[in-house]
């Protein structure tokens, strides 16, 4: 399969992503029939992604996290150490970034590093998935009271690769709803999978949250699960004043995506997003940057 390739938002650069066991994503979700099968009794698998996440609990993990710094090349000032140091790697993947080091910017603001797709119109995603498969809300959001309520509305996707900061954030200042779990498998949200089947985002565990915002209407903001993410950690306190950059919960070990949903008419795209999602590219963007108005 072709490489993974996004722009840069601050350079401008194509650039092309490093993936983790990339060899064994080709084989599971390329045209191999013995990939496909192990993909459906074994990589979606829930107890596969626990079997990870206590891995990465384990002490044992933590020698993992001085090459995984080295060979992705992390950037450690931005983020909070402990003093004694991380005691595992999922200590380590979900680190606490200094609170300096992510300025909120105006606007609607991106909740994630990590990189982003832009659907003014959520019937665009017919034009950039290679099967063309239409975005069901209603099998997404499972209520058709709410699939009716963002139809022909707009849709931000922000995949969160193994490398980027795993906590997500408020993209705006509301009222935050408590958040509705819906049981999923674990599919890999990486490019490669989604290339092939979006409607791994349909089947995904997914965790909902509405917020309610004074100039940009009710905001659904979705955390998605994916392969070794059995956990999705809320730290917010529901039914509560949020403000834009506050942090509302973070990914244990595994690549991931939030997916922001807006009513019609609720929000204008940055014009550098909507172009690159166009081309067929994420745009990579970090927490607090201005993605909309």
């Amino acid at each position: 399969m072709a490489d993974i390739q996004y722009i840069d938002r601050y350079s401008g650069k194509l650039l092309t992503e490093e993936v983790p066991s990339v060899g064994v994503m080709n084989f599971i979700y390329g045209n191999n029939p013995l990939g496909k099968l192990s993909l459906n009794l074994l990589f979606k698998r829930k107890f596969l992604s626990r079997w990870g996440g206590m891995y990465m609990d384990s002490k044992s993990s933590k020698s993992r996290i001085s090459p995984f710094i080295k060979q992705f090349n992390v950037n450690m000032d931005e983020f909070e150490i402990p003093l004694e140091g991380f005691n595992h790697f999922n200590d380590f993947f979900y680190r606490k970034i200094k609170p300096n080091a992510r300025p909120i910017n105006e606007g609607i603001v991106s909740p994630a590093d990590g990189r982003l797709l832009a659907f003014q119109d959520i019937n665009d995603t017919l034009k950039f998935y290679v099967k063309g498969t239409e975005f069901d809300l209603s099998t997404f959001l499972k209520d058709d009271d709410l699939a009716s309520k963002y139809g022909g509305g707009s849709m931000l996707v922000i995949r969160l690769a193994p490398v980027d900061y795993h906590r997500f954030h408020f993209c705006a200042t509301g009222i935050a709803s408590r958040t509705v779990d819906i049981k999923g498998a674990y599919y890999s949200v990486s490019p490669i999978a989604l290339k092939k089947n979006l409607a791994i985002f349909l089947e995904n565990k997914r965790a909902c949250c509405s917020i309610k915002t004074e100039h940009h209407g009710d905001i659904m903001h979705v955390d998605v699960g994916a392969t070794m993410t059995g956990s999705i950690i809320q730290t917010y306190s529901p039914n509560t004043v949020v403000n834009k950059g506050d942090e509302k919960g973070f990914f244990a070990f595994g690549g991931s995506t939030i997916v922001l949903l807006f009513e019609k008419d609720k929000v204008q795209f940055s014009e550098d997003l909507l172009a690159n999602t166009a081309k067929g590219y994420e745009t990579y963007v970090k927490m607090g940057d201005t993605i909309g108005d």
